[in-house]
């Protein structure tokens, strides 16, 4: 990974860098005093995320900011009053209907800020189905939301695109947290302390710092806009990130690497701590219930899934997994059940060397079958024989003589 260098004292930095990094230091400073964030690498992204809100025009993607807690008095609510008092235009959206929401973003969008999103998201959440679609879109610039409008006789385009801070005890939608910068929240311990936060007496000189945020911003847009800094990750985490780390090298000095630093660690606690989704868990728990079978009757295969303790399957509906549940999410993955010949007579079931492509592909911790192995199959009347090739897929071939 490439990285910016970094100046020293033999080599000052210029006015602007100088500038720039001497306000996102007065940031941490002042975020720090007031919350007890994770780790240091979540602080340093907190800050660059609430820079990047004054220079919204100037990205692609709007990273969402969620801040989660597991339990209430972690810090979420005091985190989330700090961003509000120094991002660019803060809008909160507590009781805000949807049409007021969406009429409020411009070209040069305010920054959404939600409290409790659980109101949202959570299971109390009907009738904010637009609100949820304005989230999910607003991530990516040029994707409006489309509204007729009866008295003008026309369709109308919306603009969507909006940085947002949403906090609330537990874990987001995963199509939020996907684009999101995410700070897990958690109880100041034994000798953690922060200074009291009074809105009327702390607010002002955050407000100030907000200014000199954005005036340094806003006079460079134009480069900002045309930055492509090196990232140390891709896809859609790279489009995430992307602000962030384009501030942290216009402002120079030790910011650049601290930043790729707080990639690093975030993304990485995501994918530790990130919940894998029912369909994924269902292809892992398929490989554990398979074990050293090369083929198993449906049956068996859901008595094995549903026996796990610990796995949703006993509970997935009134009846738990059903075979024709199965049978709809194997179908997203090519895998289908087939009538197989078993020693106590031919039952429908699932053939294991079926599932070696999608286990390569969505379950990379998983080993491959091993490559050479032989594995007996039948369909219908037909059988024959697999190889595992290096792909850890079957190269099929029926035994003659089978109809």
């Amino acid at each position: 990974m490439t990285t910016p260098p970094t100046h020293t004292g033999a080599d000052p930095m210029p006015e602007p860098e100088r500038h720039g990094a001497t306000l996102l230091d007065a940031l941490l400073a002042a975020l720090t005093r007031y919350v007890i964030l994770p780790s240091p690498e979540a602080a340093d992204a907190v800050v660059l995320w609430i820079a990047a809100t004054h220079a919204q025009p100037a990205w692609a993607h709007a990273p969402r900011l969620v801040i989660r807690a597991p339990e209430k008095r972690c810090g979420k609510s005091r985190l989330l009053d700090v961003v509000e008092a120094c991002c660019h235009a803060p809008f909160i959206t507590v009781n805000s209907s949807s049409a007021a929401v969406y009429r409020s973003i411009s070209e040069d969008p305010p920054t959404m800020l939600v409290d409790e999103a659980d109101t949202i998201f959570g299971p109390k959440a009907d009738g904010n189905e637009d609100l949820r679609g304005l989230l999910n879109a607003g991530h990516q610039r040029n994707r409006p939301a489309k509204r007729y409008d009866a008295n003008a006789n026309r369709v109308e385009s919306i603009p969507t695109f909006a940085m947002a801070a949403l906090a609330g005890i537990g874990a987001m939608p995963d199509t939020i947290e996907d684009r999101a910068v995410v700070v897990r929240m958690r109880r100041r311990g034994p000798g953690e302390t922060v200074a009291p936060y009074r809105h009327r007496r702390d607010r002002p000189a955050l407000r100030q710092l907000a200014e000199d945020l954005n005036l340094w911003l806003r006079a460079d847009l134009a480069t900002l806009e045309q930055a492509e800094p090196p990232m140390p990750v891709e896809d859609r985490a790279a489009d995430t990130w992307e602000p962030l780390v384009a501030v942290a090298d216009h402002a120079g000095g030790h910011w650049p690497d601290r930043a790729r630093a707080a990639v690093l660690a975030l993304t990485a606690e995501a994918d530790d701590n990130g919940e894998t989704s029912n369909r994924v868990r269902l292809l892992a728990d398929c490989r554990t219930a398979f074990a050293t079978d090369t083929a198993l009757p449906t049956a068996t295969l859901l008595e094995r899934l549903k026996a796990d303790p610990e796995a949703p399957w006993a509970d997935y509906g009134p009846a738990g997994l059903t075979a024709m549940k199965l049978g709809v999410i194997l179908r997203e993955y090519d895998i289908r059940s087939a009538t197989i010949r078993f020693p106590t007579g031919q039952a429908k079931g699932y053939q294991r060397i079926d599932f070696a492509d999608a286990w390569t592909r969505y379950c990379p911790a998983i080993a491959p079958l091993p490559e050479g192995e032989l594995l007996n199959f039948t369909r219908g009347s037909r059988t024959g024989r697999t190889t595992v090739n290096s792909a850890g897929q079957g190269d099929e071939a029926y035994i003659p003589g089978t109809a």
